[in-house]
């Protein structure tokens, strides 16, 4: 299980369900529980939210480069940060050969998709 502060139920349910295309598992005024492919992940409103500045959730994709083309087509935009060299899309190639894209929540949590070997 793991677990995403949010600081309105509703706003996190349009992202997480319509955006992201998670499915709902359970609902109610102290959480919105998805299924994130297989992790049971809680959307918990929390009072005076601080979003941190480093990445507190992501997913493994088969195919970052299509996942990151669907959710920009979905209204998502794509982090790029100083000194790292991501592609046009955004994406980063860690000197391992796996990539990595980062994407912001409505609530400024950092979220990111990891491809694994793609050199």
């Amino acid at each position: 299980m793991a677990f995403i502060p949010v600081s309105d139920l509703s706003v996190a349910r349009h992202f997480y369900v319509s955006t992201l295309g998670l499915t709902v598992t359970d609902e109610s005024q102290f959480a919105l529980v998805v299924d994130a492919n297989g992790t049971m992940l809680r959307l918990t409103p929390v009072p005076d939210l601080r979003p941190q500045p480093f990445t507190i959730a992501g997913w493994a994709v088969a195919d970052i480069e299509s996942t990151v083309d669907a959710l920009v087509s979905a209204g998502v935009t794509f982090n790029r940060y100083d000194g790292m060299e991501q592609d046009a899309k955004g994406i980063w190639e860690s000197p391992g050969g796996d990539s990595v894209a980062w994407f912001l929540d409505p609530d400024g949590n950092t979220l990111s998709l990891t491809g694994f070997g793609r050199a």
